[in-house]
């Protein structure tokens, strides 16, 4: 039975990752005594005891946990920022590619991706790889995800009784333009430029619905392409043209592992919404989905 260890199961990601394993009967899960959980040693030990170890700290403290394994048999998924332009990782999007997968199958290293990078990567990256967006192109889009991607402090500040009445807006930010996910959504697409991003925050949970606008594009032409791209695949799926209905609700697929493409428009404008759960497919769900490949499980294993 394979070893699996959660560094950072403290946090969001951790926590769903940890709910997500822990009814699973073909994995063994290492687990880490609450007061140890900042001591170096036993994380050392635990790390290179495991056949997979996902990482679900801050930046920096991803980068220094991947020297404490020295097991050569280890394998880590990385959900932080930290490894994803990195090329001595593989990237953890499966269905954008036969190469994606594979190279995610026998990799020793994979860095999970961002959530809104995800929504993202999963319309532009066929649409420049099939020609239709130059990568000359600057690219804009907008993402509205619920206010649990932000983590513990974030999800304490909107479920307090007493909070701002303001957080009954959606909130704006990101708006030096400068988002943590800009570096990847570039790399991994293929762009010459970062994207013109906007990020926002909505009041709720979970769920994700990331747009990117294409000016002077075909709406039926993009459709047709990117039914085609993900014909098959089991997590990403393409909606008839123009949606499921006439509006898009970002929580949709919140509790699911599941990536819908919505396509919109006609002749000469299009806007292409990837709708999903940011805590699914933009983050935990993504990383076990990850694992069951590196595993050579079935990649729905503990997954909806």
């Amino acid at each position: 039975m394979k070893k699996v260890f959660i560094d950072g199961s403290a946090g969001t990601t951790g926590l769903q990752i940890y709910d997500r394993l822990a009814a699973r009967n073909d994995i063994e899960l290492l687990l880490i005594d609450d007061e140890k959980r900042k001591d170096e040693n036993e994380r050392k030990k635990l790390m290179n005891a495991a056949d997979i170890v996902f990482l679900c700290l801050p930046d920096a403290a991803a980068v220094e946990a991947v020297k404490l394994v020295d097991n050569p048999e280890t394998r880590i998924i990385d959900a932080s920022t930290a490894h994803r332009t990195n090329p001595a990782w593989d990237y953890g999007f499966p269905e954008l590619s036969a190469r994606h997968r594979e190279n995610i199958a026998k990799s020793r290293r994979v860095a999970n991706p961002g959530c809104h990078a995800s929504g993202f990567i999963s319309s532009v990256y066929p649409l420049v790889k099939l020609g239709i967006i130059p990568s000359t192109q600057s690219v804009c889009a907008y993402s509205l995800t619920g206010y649990s991607g932000g983590g513990k402090a974030l999800i304490a500040e909107y479920e307090d009784p007493d909070r701002d009445i303001r957080h009954e807006s959606h909130r704006i930010y990101g708006t030096s333009l400068s988002h943590k996910h800009l570096p990847e959504m570039q790399a991994v697409c293929g762009l010459e430029t970062a994207p013109v991003f906007s990020p926002i925050l909505g009041d709720f949970y979970k769920g994700m619905a990331t747009t990117v606008m294409l000016p002077g594009v075909n709406a039926e032409m993009v459709h047709e392409k990117l039914a085609a791209y993900y014909d098959g695949q089991t997590f990403v799926s393409v909606a008839p043209l123009g949606g499921d209905e006439p509006v898009i609700y970002a929580s949709t697929l919140a509790g699911t592992n599941m990536l819908r493409l919505i396509v919109c428009g006609h002749q000469g404008q299009t806007t292409v919404t990837a709708l999903f759960d940011n805590l699914g497919k933009g983050a935990s769900g993504a990383a076990v989905q990850n694992m069951n490949i590196m595993l050579g499980l079935d990649e729905t294993v503990g997954l909806i």
